[in-house]
């Protein structure tokens, strides 16, 4: 059975050029006794966008690590699929992030929802959770509105597990559900019942992606109370805990932060808890690794760093068409967009304290990143020149995301000093 271990990272590298560097991330990990399973994922948006296809995630994940030797187990992520785009990705991954978030809201039938709702029954009134000091308060009215919000969902995930299983094999694939691209968090009560659908339905999630509260928005970091995530992360494990022993889902089922990358102020919170109860957890870090691409090559001076500010310049003229496939997870300030004339006379070094997210540094702008973020597009546009400057400078490139991976996110996450 294909199994994740206990931390695992999904890790986006959406121009399949930075697997080394990634990989030898993880691999220092495990020098400090942080074993992390890699998982490599690229989204069907992205591979319509660039002109991928799912195989060549697969073929840069194989290539990598049989020249690093590396002989523990990895994966490859269909990531974000749902019924219209998982046929494209059954052959070649052996990990589907199972998106319901386009299908919450929808009702199921009444008289699934009836069934759902007296099988549950038996959960109304006060549920108490290990470490949560105040017990949890269900009526049956909630049972049934969680159910006409989320039981439609789950269905699909039903339908859309049977057409992976049918393919692969049963045990043969590592199972995500998620639903973190939605307006509003799950509360704790919620995602109790939501485990009991995946349970009834027989989905074998190893990890689930809930929505928090506050802003995760696209390379930039954590935008809300801290705190507050703390308690719904600490409620939400506790809640996975319950739903294991009662629902008959996998032992190793754990949460799964899409922090959209660089989620710094959280880090700690989610470290300290998973280490006190001595649990598991699978983080996406999404596109950072092109925003460490770019940093990288407007390092590297001379005709990268021009690139790279064409790339920039063309973004400021098609700020809105970039930005609408991701109107929900950017806040860009537009006034705080430097113009043409002004990025022009930038050094390397200004060029890439803008972009590169250093707390402390004042020339970083997270407008400025947020932006670039999003204009992979056009690097996509003029691939045949920015790959030429990727093996150019790969030197300098691969550093940044190493040091972006490891750094940033493994030590902060893990507490490695």
């Amino acid at each position: 059975m294909k199994t994740l271990g206990k931390y695992s990272i999904g890790m986006g590298d959406r121009f399949g050029r930075q697997g080394s560097a990634q990989l030898k991330a993880v691999i220092e990990a495990g020098t400090k006794g942080i074993d992390i399973t890699p998982v490599w994922n690229k989204s069907n948006r992205e591979h319509m966008i660039i002109g991928t296809r799912p195989d060549d995630v697969r073929k840069e994940a194989d290539e990598v690590t049989k020249k690093a030797g590396f002989t523990k187990p990895y994966f490859v992520d269909a990531d974000h699929i749902n019924l219209d785009t998982v046929d494209r990705f059954i052959d070649c991954s052996d990990f589907f992030t199972i998106d319901v978030a386009s299908y919450i809201g929808n009702k199921a039938d009444e008289e699934k929802i009836e069934e759902f709702v007296i099988r549950s029954m038996v959960y109304s009134g006060k549920i108490r959770f290990n470490d949560i000091a105040e017990p949890i308060e269900v009526s049956l009215k909630k049972i049934k509105n969680i159910a006409e919000k989320y039981l439609f969902a789950a269905l699909k995930a039903r339908e859309i597990y049977e057409i992976i299983e049918k393919k692969k094999g049963k045990g043969n694939f590592v199972t995500e559900v998620s639903m973190d691209e939605v307006p509003h968090p799950q509360t704790p009560v919620e995602l109790l019942f939501i485990l009991k659908m995946l349970g009834d339905l027989k989905i074998p999630a190893q990890t689930i992606a809930p929505k928090f509260s506050g802003r995760f928005n696209k390379g930039v970091d954590y935008s809300g109370d801290p705190d507050k995530f703390a308690a719904e992360f600490e409620s939400d494990l506790m809640v996975i805990d319950y739903a294991i022993k009662e629902f008959g889902l996998p032992d190793n089922l754990k949460m799964s932060i899409h922090s959209g990358s660089d989620k710094f102020a959280i880090y700690p919170y989610i470290g300290s808890i998973i280490r006190k109860h001595d649990k598991g957890i699978h983080l996406k870090t999404a596109g950072t690794t092109w925003l460490e691409e770019v940093t990288g090559l407007a390092l590297s001076d001379g005709a990268a760093l021009e690139f790279v500010k064409e790339i920039y310049f063309s973004s400021l003229e098609k700020t809105d068409e970039l930005c609408a496939p991701y109107a929900d997870v950017i806040d860009i300030d537009k006034s705080g967009l430097p113009s043409v004339k002004e990025v022009s006379g930038w050094s390397s070094k200004k060029f890439a304290d803008s972009i590169r997210h250093v707390e402390g540094n004042s020339d970083y702008n997270p407008n400025i990143r947020q932006l670039i973020h999003v204009a992979y597009k056009l690097a996509a546009e003029n691939s045949d020149k920015f790959f030429i400057l990727l093996a150019e400078n790969s030197k300098t490139v691969a550093e940044c995301v190493f040091e972006n991976l490891y750094n940033r996110h493994i030590c902060r996450l893990f507490d490695i000093r």
